[in-house]
């Protein structure tokens, strides 16, 4: 069974390299053969100077300065509403505050250290606290009048084992909630935690948390545009395909969409290594994908990503967007090691530009700094970390004609999207699954109006229960949609889709696998649940909630249906409109009355 491809893959040969050419027909399996020439290149570092800070390069009227030296494996800034900035030191697996309170420009002393935490990297303030996060873990604490941190509090501890990709970076939305991106565990793989690869939409108190998207390998640097309240982010590209492949990637990036990764890059480029799982082709992934809005020069590695929203540059800088770019070593010459400015009008970029460069010395053989945390001053002066060096720099107009600042993003956008497909019927109830007969739903673990067995949830296995159903006389296909009336705020939360199940079949077993297409039953498709992901979610109700009920809902069809595999549940019920034979329903709830171990 095939579904169609919505966006055709273009037949091109894609450069890679001078000596390297892929042609896009390199589908999977069998019978791939592309060469690729490529570099492992890493220019030495040197120590900085006062020499060597004079010569960094910055716009007419700017002028960049040490901030704070001395700091090691400076990562990740944020800056709190008094000023002071939080720097988080990967490799010394803690948090220090830096404070001007003179107002020189320069932070009053070495810093003092705040937190210790193994790994600890992304940094956010909400609310009075910070967050921290590490490889597995996201953290909170309040902070105190002298810029000190309270208790650490420990919101999760569950999140994805890392990989290539350890250094979890996250930001607050205009919507309040917590956006926390988890990046690959590889170059190009398929991945087994449908949470890697991903941007994480988490409640401030970390009780819930979905997959906002996907097919994200390293999404380090994300923002908000201030005008439109759109999420924008700079995404990782795929190593060892050359020197000028893969560009990386500046996405738009909402929710339910998929970016590509690991199988398409780019606008069109094909991965020649990768296979999707379940049969899926290439060109399918394609048509699955959004494709990047804009690309920027292969291998720079983009970091900490921010809109600019102050008053002390010139007005013209309002709106633009800065990253930036640490840069590789799968390139020669090398990319990268420079801030970079992208230009917006009417929320949408239109070009990038050089903003802060000369970090790469001596002809591109040596490099003085790595640029990774990027940051607004209380003052409007840009911060940005060297991980190499151990500096923080602050980039400042000095010229005349500095504008006014921006106010904060939009809200309603994300909330529009976090939103969508809530307070609706059960899909049983809906006008789309009308029909005159009736099936029976049953299932060799859950009784009618019982309880469910604590491995179908995620509190544990969260393996899919055995599901059976009576067969129905012209039944084409059947389809499955499991929904949480109880959920909230979203509801109902769906937690399970499929569709195209072949007519033959009146049974699933238990623990389907969690992809687009399976392979037993043979062409079952499986849908884009609330939680971001296909294939079964099992029940996760907040502790101590009471019992919530989960529906699971099967309907027989006098037809196939051509729809994509992570369509979601709104997609599903208006291809079925008019075609359902029959529907039955199975109940039963769960309770969660113990807290897991973070």
């Amino acid at each position: 069974m095939t579904f169609p491809a919505f966006r055709p893959l273009r037949a091109a040969v894609l450069a890679l390299g001078a000596l390297c050419a892929l042609a896009a027909s390199a589908q999977q399996g069998d019978g791939t053969d592309v060469p690729i020439r490529t570099h492992v290149f890493k220019p030495a570092k040197v120590a900085l100077t006062q020499a060597g800070v004079q010569a960094l390069r910055a716009p007419p009227g700017f002028a960049v300065s040490v901030f704070a030296a001395g700091l090691k494996n400076a990562r990740i800034l944020a800056v709190a509403p008094d000023g002071t900035v939080y720097l988080s030191r990967r490799d010394q697996g803690d948090v220090v505050m830096l404070r001007d309170a003179d107002g020189d420009g320069q932070a009053d002393g070495p810093g003092v250290i705040v937190a210790n935490r193994a790994g600890a990297h992304g940094l956010a303030i909400h609310a009075g606290h910070l967050y921290i996060a590490t490889v597995r873990e996201l953290f909170r604490a309040p902070i105190l009048a002298d810029g000190l941190l309270g208790p650490l509090e420990m919101l999760l501890g569950d999140l994805p084992d890392a990989g290539q990709h350890p250094n979890r970076t996250m930001a607050f939305g205009p919507d309040g909630m917590l956006y926390l991106s988890v990046g690959s565990t590889c170059n190009a793989c398929n991945e087994s935690n449908h949470e890697n690869a991903a941007l994480l939409r988490i409640a401030p108190d970390g009780k819930s948390r979905t997959i906002f998207a996907s097919g994200l390998r390293n999404t380090i640097g994300f923002d908000w545009e201030p005008r439109t309240g759109a999420l924008w982010g700079m995404d990782h590209g795929i190593d060892f395909l050359g020197d000028d492949v893969q560009p990386e990637e500046l996405n738009r990036i909402e929710r339910g969409k998929q970016y590509g990764w690991p199988h398409i890059w780019g606008q069109d480029g094909v991965n020649p290594q990768s296979t999707p799982v379940g049969e899926v082709s290439k060109a399918q992934w394609a048509a699955l994908s959004t494709p990047m809005v804009m690309g920027y020069t292969a291998h720079a590695a983009p970091m900490q990503m921010l809109f600019y929203t102050g008053g002390a540059f010139p007005a013209e800088y309002q709106g633009d967007a800065f990253v930036t770019m640490r840069g590789s070593w799968n390139r020669k010459p090398a990319s990268g090691y420079e801030i970079v400015r992208i230009r917006f009008a009417d929320g949408r970029p239109q070009r990038f530009e050089p903003f802060v460069t000369g970090f790469l010395t001596d002809g591109g053989s040596t490099h003085v700094a790595r640029p990774v945390g990027l940051a607004m001053a209380r003052d409007g002066a840009l911060l940005m970390a060297d991980d190499a060096n151990g500096v923080v720099y602050r980039i400042a107009y000095t010229g005349q004609g500095a504008g006014g600042s921006a106010g904060a993003p939009p809200a309603e956008p994300m909330r529009a999207q976090a939103m969508r497909g809530s307070g609706v019927p059960l899909a049983m109830e809906r006008e789309e699954t009308r029909a005159a007969g009736t099936l029976q739903v049953g299932s060799a673990s859950i009784a009618p109006q019982g309880t469910i067995p604590l491995r179908h949830s995620e509190y544990a296995d969260g393996v899919s229960p055995q599901l059976r159903w009576t067969p129905v006389a012209g039944a084409k296909s059947y389809a499955l949609i499991m929904e949480d009336p109880d959920a909230r705020p979203v509801t109902p939360f769906v937690h399970w889709l499929a569709w195209n199940i072949p007519a033959g079949v009146t049974q699933l077993p238990e623990g389907l696998q969690e992809q687009l297409r399976l392979t037993e039953p043979e062409g079952v498709l499986q849908g884009t649940t609330t939680r971001g992901a296909p294939g079964y979610y099992g029940p996760k109700p907040p502790v101590m909630d009471p019992p919530h009920r989960y529906h699971f809902q099967v309907f027989a069809l006098d037809r196939t249906l051509e729809l994509p595999p992570a369509a979601d549940r709104d997609q599903l019920l208006a291809a079925m409109r008019g075609h359902v034979l029959a529907k039955g329903v199975l109940v039963g709830s769960f309770q969660q009355l113990t807290a897991p171990l973070k």
